[in-house]
């Protein structure tokens, strides 16, 4: 798990689209009335274990704050 304070803009040599697979978000709110957004994703049907959560990243302020501003360029 991770939790991501900031996102940082980097160029890739090569890009390419990824499988889909399912995705699953959560808010929830720390004891400091803080809230997070919690996304995992899972793993593709052909995994040793479908349907086990592969990743699981968490934003906090600092990080919902960076990704609105990332968003709202598109």
């Amino acid at each position: 798990m991770a939790l991501v304070k900031e996102l940082e803009r980097i160029q890739l040599d090569r890009n390419s689209v990824h499988e889909g697979t399912t995705a699953t978000f959560c808010v929830f709110t720390d004891s400091m009335g803080q809230k997070y957004i919690q996304i995992d994703t899972y793993g593709s049907k052909t995994r040793k274990i479908p349907g086990k959560k592969s990743q699981s990243i968490q934003f906090g302020p600092e990080g919902i704050a960076n990704l609105k501003e990332i968003l709202s360029q598109f």
